[in-house]
């Protein structure tokens, strides 16, 4: 008699157990579409432990890819080490900036010149930007644009084969936008062009959006996965929408015009 208990109770052991792990897993289903806060994403991504590789297309065409790095800096407690030298036991190192770097190359269309292009963003630890460099480069030219929050100046440089030129901005320059355009000599109209705000003073990372974080599923080959879906208005016109997983990798940008960025992960299935 007891014998013949043994494979029901079994079976039902089983059937809980399975029960309660998917729940753990998957939240019961309550968790999709639930609102998340944007500041937990964004600490994700920052902190992710992978580079994200990204296949960048427009239309459904490849024109190229970029490598998207996030890390962490870090000071030993009580000043900076040299650089190259390993802390002493026994200290504590502390946060001290987030850093992204993005890399990439893009070819928009024959007979144009492929565009290689590089750009580091430091943030501080309450994540405020605090330096911005970004190279451009097409044979034969390069654009390098260099700033820093504490400064409140962009230097410019330019470099082909005639020569180089440079120029600092400050960022009083930069808010009207008609100066500019002033200095070299654009043909568009003057009067459809206002002030450009958002220089006032660094901001947390935003991109100069207003974001909203949700809970929601990717599909990965005949699986799916749990992920964040950061998304975003443009303009009140355009959409921008970012899925990160649940470590931070980002592994798909929908951008405005057709733009789209996805992880090689997706694109290899």
């Amino acid at each position: 008699m007891v014998n013949r208990l043994y494979f029901p109770l079994i079976a039902v052991f089983w059937i809980i157990m399975n029960v309660l792990l998917w729940r753990a897993e998957f939240g019961g289903g309550r968790e999709f579409g639930s609102a998340v806060s944007t500041e937990v994403v964004w600490q994700k991504i920052l902190t992710a432990p992978d580079d994200s590789t990204l296949e960048i297309s427009v239309n459904g065409k490849r024109i190229g890819y970029c490598r998207w790095n996030a890390s962490v800096g870090d000071a030993v407690a009580g000043g900076k080490m040299p650089r190259g030298e390993d802390s002493p036991e026994g200290m504590v190192k502390q946060l001290s900036h987030y850093a992204i770097d993005l890399e990439g190359n893009i070819l928009p269309g024959q007979p144009s010149t492929r565009v290689r292009f590089n750009l580091h963003l430091e943030l501080t630890t309450n994540q405020v930007w605090r330096e911005l460099s970004l190279r451009v480069a097409t044979r034969p030219s390069v654009w390098i644009v260099h700033t820093e929050a504490a400064e409140q100046t962009l230097d410019l440089k330019y470099e082909d084969e005639s020569g180089k030129w440079s120029r600092t901005f400050a960022f009083d320059e930069l808010r009207d936008p008609r100066k500019l355009l002033e200095e070299f000599g654009s043909p568009v109209p003057l009067a459809l062009l206002g002030p450009i705000s958002g220089l006032e003073q660094a901001k947390p990372l935003s991109l100069g959006l207003r974001w909203e974080a949700r809970n929601d599923w990717l599909e990965i080959g005949h699986s799916q996965v749990r992920v964040y879906r950061l998304r975003a208005r443009l303009l009140d016109r355009y959409q921008v929408v970012v899925v990160v997983s649940r470590v931070g990798e980002i592994m798909r940008v929908e951008l405005p015009n057709g733009l789209l960025l996805v992880n090689e992960v997706l694109t290899n299935l």
